[in-house]
């Protein structure tokens, strides 16, 4: 069995972990960081302390009301992305050990889309000024 890195826990609540595959667990939020253990298999465990997490990501639909997943930033490790039963629950329990400017919102559908517009538009007007400098 897996040795928690928390003396204190906050809360525990069901959830999947998107890591390639889907796998269902625990999240486990304490005291020195985030856990999530996989419910079957108990070699499958994430432990992420705080002092690694760089940024919490929500992705916030419905001005709000609903939060369909969250990923967790890390210094090191690349981001990892999980879903909970009650995320709103989680994000609050996360707050309490990670600066609340450290947690942000994702980009919607239609920001990413108009960053590409944004970036496509760019590239054409900067070819076309290097193309009048040539002649």
């Amino acid at each position: 069995m897996v040795e928690s890195i928390n003396t204190k826990v906050d809360l525990v609540i069901d959830a999947t972990a998107f890591t390639g595959l889907t796998d269902y667990g625990k999240i486990m939020i304490g005291d020195n960081g985030f856990e999530f253990y996989h419910a079957r298999d108990p070699r499958k465990f994430i432990q992420i302390p705080w002092e690694e997490v760089n940024l919490v990501v929500a992705s916030v639909m419905f001005k709000g009301k609903w939060i369909p997943r969250y990923a967790l930033e890390t210094k090191k490790n690349g981001t990892y992305t999980f879903s909970s039963k009650k995320p709103k629950k989680v994000l609050q329990a996360i707050k309490v050990y990670i600066e609340p400017d450290r947690i942000v919102h994702s980009l919607s559908f239609f920001d990413v889309l108009k960053r590409s517009f944004k970036s496509i538009w760019k590239k054409r007007s900067n070819k076309r000024k290097s193309n009048k400098k040539k002649k």
